[in-house]
């Protein structure tokens, strides 16, 4: 059996080139005007001899519904109409048509690992206690529902059936994620809702009427009569001298009711939401946390390679970048490397781009896969006779629809404009914007549209287009566009004239890891480079660039020990520190271990051999025992060990001073002939 291409120019909308399609695919291509409606017969036959790719997503459901009745045969989709056909150039779009279908002809890459997300029912609403409450009587049927009221209110009255936990507190904080939040607050007021029989003694009996029927106390209006003490009796819920105030409790879902959110994040975890005091957002917000009741199952979004985390060494702190970048703050310290909670992560990728050393890779998708779709479709449309090939990242849910919609309403995306559509748009780092050049890209961009923040995305595109002006090529080469509707994406693509590119593409493939991929692009571009000079000066932050020392550094090697990547080393034959220029990162351990202040960082990008080469930095000669010769380290951390102790009320004779420049065995030996001491042996009882 096998696979088929069907097309559909839906209708006549657009125009498919059905002949210079079919010459260059590898399977069977026919082209349709109605394939959803008057030729669905025609899908229905071809499922009959195999597995189908139709070039339509609008009608997805449909032809799914219809391959349902033939389970043995599958079916995929892709987008050809509102990526290509649609399009003031659409009759020019036939390259890019043949990049798209080759590019869906790819097969699935193997899954990523998963994480398990388990919720049960048992909901906590949070808030001040008439919206708390109401919301609390209507899905109370749904939910395992516990109120924690934050505010009193006399309007508000507890149900006369306890069907559910009331309580009432202040300083409320949440923790957690989906199916384990952790909460905590501090019992305030005098009345234990939890404790409370609701018998409304303490109501009748205070006298200025400062007991609600929310059963709480309005401090401003209590006298301190303590009526309503004697009146609880031995029930006990009132105490106005509790001191175990601390209460907490675990609870699989959260809606707060607050005017401030409880947990204040970018992107905040699933099964939280504070949806303010807008009663439709309320009720929307409550509908879809019920449907996150159950277990499911989401992509480990982020890999971790402890080995090459820059974070920390030590406790000296180096690099932070994707703590500091995390909108939904599933990364912390952790010591030396930072940890990563996989059920925080909501997969934006931020992370994996500001990453130096690439110790955090996105793998949803890995960049490996991306990466082969990228070479897919610039050798599809290169094949094709296209030219000046601009790839077009964004992501899978605002970035899809920005486009979809500039195809319908605007003139569409150009015909060089290719796109490619990843889970997030923000994980489009450094290494898949220079190694799509290199592949022979002309342009790369990168739709922002769902981004929380673009800053770090620019910052990647300004340190790729510095080195692409380095080496000489002319031109505009990255956009990171910021787009909040259909206009404004127009505008950034149809007036972006096309910019030098490399004069050969090349043909490896991305890596796994970061600093593999940068490598291999560097290298093609340096190669194909209309000036191809050695250096290039780079902005602070750019994840390259050399490591100075002065006189001021002893050869201690804290700096051998911190560094994550290698760049420094201690040599095996002398006292020489080694820098490998290739491997340094800047990530400024070096800079915040060395005891001396004596290195200091200058961003830059190497581009010849001696970037590949160990260099020394500083070289000193061994120092070796006044007494027996044995080699004792480098001469300058010898020297500085002297100056400093030499004042010391220990050494303060010259014999004394002398012992310092011997090894430790000689020093016992020097002490026990020199020194007049008793000696145990002398000593007598």
């Amino acid at each position: 059996m096998e696979r088929q291409l069907r097309l559909c120019d839906c209708n006549r909308s657009f125009t498919v080139d059905e002949k210079a399609l079919a010459a260059g695919s590898t399977v069977p291509l026919k082209v349709h005007h109605e394939l959803c409606r008057r030729e669905i017969g025609e899908f229905e036959s071809a499922l009959a001899c195999g597995d189908v790719l139709v070039g339509c997503t609008q009608e997805a459901a449909l032809f799914a519904e219809v391959a349902a009745e033939r389970p043995m045969a599958r079916v995929d989709f892709f987008n050809l109409r509102e990526n290509a056909g649609w399009s003031a150039e659409g009759r020019g779009a036939t390259p890019k048509m043949a990049a798209l279908i080759a590019a869906a002809m790819l097969p699935e890459p193997d899954p990523v690992a998963g994480v398990t997300l388990a919720a049960g029912n048992h909901l906590l609403i949070v808030g001040e206690a008439g919206a708390a409450l109401g919301w609390a009587e209507r899905l109370a049927a749904r939910f395992d529902v516990s109120v924690l009221l934050t505010g009193t209110s006399r309007d508000a009255e507890l149900p006369t059936e306890r069907r559910y936990p009331v309580w009432s507190g202040t300083g409320v904080t949440l923790a957690g994620h989906l199916g384990a939040f952790d909460a905590t607050w501090v019992q305030q007021n005098p009345i234990d809702l939890d404790l409370c029989v609701r018998c409304n003694a303490c109501i009748r009996a205070c006298p200025e009427g400062a007991i609600g029927w929310d059963y709480q106390v309005d401090s401003a209006r209590c006298q301190s009569h303590r009526a309503c003490v004697t009146a609880c009796g031995t029930v006990g819920a009132i105490d106005f001298a509790r001191t175990d105030t601390r209460r907490e409790g675990r609870f699989d879902l959260v809606l707060d009711l607050s005017p401030e959110p409880l947990i204040k994040r970018v992107e905040p975890p699933q099964g939280y939401a504070a949806p303010g005091r807008d009663p439709l957002d309320q009720a929307l917000a409550a509908q879809a946390l019920g449907e996150l009741v159950g277990e499911f199952e989401k992509p480990r979004y982020v890999a971790l390679d402890a080995k090459l985390c820059a974070h920390s060494r030590s406790r000296k702190t180096g690099c932070t970048a994707c703590i500091e970048s995390c909108s939904a703050e599933a990364i912390a310290s952790a010591g030396d490397v930072v940890r990563v909670d996989p059920y925080l992560c909501q997969g934006c990728g931020t992370c994996s781009t500001v990453c130096p050393t690439g110790a955090l890779a996105s793998q949803y998708p890995r960049v490996e896969d991306l990466g082969l779709r990228v070479k897919t479709v610039l050798t599809g449309y290169r094949e094709a006779g296209g030219d000046a090939p601009v790839l077009l990242f964004h992501s899978a849910e605002a970035g899809r629809a920005l486009i979809d919609r500039l195809a319908r309403r605007g003139k569409g995306l150009p015909a060089r404009v290719i796109p490619l559509e990843t889970w997030s748009a923000d994980a489009v780092g450094l290494d898949l914007m220079l190694g799509s050049l290199a592949l022979g890209a002309c342009q790369v961009a990168v739709l922002a549209a769902g981004s929380h923040d673009a800053a770090p995305l620019r910052a990647q595109a300004a340190h790729a287009q510095a080195i692409l002006a380095g080496l000489g090529y002319g031109g505009e080469h990255l956009r990171v566009i910021d787009a909040g509707d259909w206009p404004e994406l127009e505008s950034a693509l149809w007036d972006w004239a096309p910019a030098q590119g490399v004069s050969r593409p090349a043909t490896f493939r991305p890596m796994p890891r970061k600093r593999d991929t940068l490598d291999l692009a560097l290298r093609h571009l340096h190669a194909m480079a209309p000036t191809p000079v050695a250096e290039i000066a780079l902005q602070a932050g750019a994840p390259f660039g050399a490591v100075a020392v002065s006189d001021a550094c002893t050869l201690c090697m804290s700096c051998v020990g911190a560094c994550p990547t290698g760049a420094l080393s201690a040599a095996t034959d002398a006292m020489r520190l080694g820098f490998l220029e290739k491997s340094c990162v800047q990530c400024g351990l070096c800079v915040n271990s060395c005891p001396e202040s004596a290195i200091a960082l200058t961003p830059r990008l190497l581009l010849d051999d001696a970037a590949r080469r160990v260099v020394p930095l500083k070289e000193a000669e061994i120092f070796h025992c006044i007494r027996c010769g044995t080699a004792m380290g480098a001469k300058p951390i010898i020297d500085a060990m002297f100056a400093r102790l030499a004042g010391h009320a220990m050494f303060a004779s010259e014999a004394q001073r002398r012992r310092l420049h011997m090894c430790a065995d000689c020093r016992v030996i020097d002490l026990m002939e020199t020194e007049n001491g008793t000696k145990a042996w002398d000593m007598t009882e």
